[in-house]
């Protein structure tokens, strides 16, 4: 059976944390619940992926310059949230664009652990969880978005994004739907 890892995207505090930079407080709803499917994927032995937004600190990006500054190294911003522990065997993956694998190690990481299966979970739902199934699509991964685990702030953005993403990218399913798949050994 195909390996699975479970990519947990930007939970970093300057997106989670009410004194974030870019707090929505969507995201601190959904903390609680992915927090449910980590503990479970770490019982069922998933390979485990924080992926962290980082922009570099006094350095050009021209993509950060058309936003408001965030995740910026050193601040603390661009750390993973404390509800969601990291251990040692954890990946920790630092991004500078929407998707996790655009230029970052994700894919060989993936590949060097045998990983065929991906479930996604994390913010925002139409920026960096689309770019990411989109691109695990693209290089022959199984993606599986937990709707209830990932978030923006738009309840309307956020079902058109899972609609598409549904339709042409990857499955998506609960975490009640997620927890008897991995239960059953089917993921």
């Amino acid at each position: 059976m195909a390996k699975t890892a479970l990519l947990i995207v930007d939970m970093v505090k300057d997106f989670t944390d009410p004194d974030g930079l870019v707090f929505y407080p969507q995201n601190r709803e959904i903390l609680p619940k992915i927090y449910k499917v980590l503990d479970k994927c770490r019982e069922k032995d998933v390979l485990i992926v924080f992926l962290a937004h980082c922009n570099r600190k006094g350095k050009h990006d021209r993509k950060a310059e058309t936003m408001r500054p965030n995740c910026i190294e050193g601040s603390g911003g661009e750390e993973i949230d404390s509800m969601l522990p990291v251990k040692e065997s954890d990946y920790v993956i630092k991004k500078r664009r929407y998707s996790g694998f655009f230029g970052t190690d994700l894919d060989l990481v993936l590949r060097e652990n045998g990983v065929r299966n991906v479930i996604i979970v994390g913010t925002k739902t139409n920026c960096c969880i689309r770019a990411t199934v989109t691109d695990a699509f693209y290089l022959d991964y199984e993606g599986y978005v937990i709707s209830d685990c990932v978030a923006t702030n738009s309840e309307t953005v956020n079902q058109v994004h899972l609609e598409d993403i549904r339709k042409y990218l990857g499955h998506v399913v609960d975490s009640e739907t997620l927890f008897k798949m991995l239960d059953e050994g089917t993921l």
